[in-house]
């Protein structure tokens, strides 16, 4: 596995920029969880944690840190790395999500599943900052079981 979360957000934004930065931490959870029930493996290496206002990954945050709005250049990654598998798992996110604002995606993160977990795990409550990481197996657990796949 050679991509990174800033290879797929650099991919996410070529297709669908501008969007904010939330969106953009929204869609790669999305692409990420999907693909990992789709696949059996990880879109990328970086973990995601159970912010506040749902999964985030800090090594993207930290290049998108400060700015609401994200142009198609803003995140520096090498969309060409992904593989066919990895693009055609971020196009059906992307064609099933584009629609939603950044809260309805935040919203959709916050039911049962990883982030919830994670929260619960780190014991704090709603507005609460935690970097409590999500772990890849309730990921793929919680996907799988959105997908319809059997263990």
């Amino acid at each position: 596995m050679t991509a990174t979360v800033h290879d797929v957000a650099a991919y996410i934004l070529h297709k669908e920029a501008p969007m904010s930065a939330m969106k953009l931490q929204k869609l790669c959870y999305f692409a990420y969880g999907y693909h990992l029930a789709w696949e059996g493996r990880p879109l990328f290496r970086e973990p995601f944690e159970a912010w506040a206002n749902g999964p985030v990954v800090y090594d993207l945050y930290d290049q998108h840190r400060g700015r609401y709005n994200l142009q198609r250049d803003d995140i520096e990654g090498d969309a060409a790395v992904l593989d066919k598998d990895e693009r055609e798992s971020i196009d059906v996110v992307l064609e099933n999500f584009r629609a939603y604002s950044a809260h309805e995606l935040s919203a959709m993160t916050h039911q049962a599943g990883p982030w919830l977990d994670a929260r619960r795990r780190a014991g704090v409550d709603d507005l609460q900052r935690s970097n409590e990481e999500l772990r890849d197996e309730e990921i793929e657990d919680f996907f799988g079981a959105l997908v319809g796949r059997e263990d």
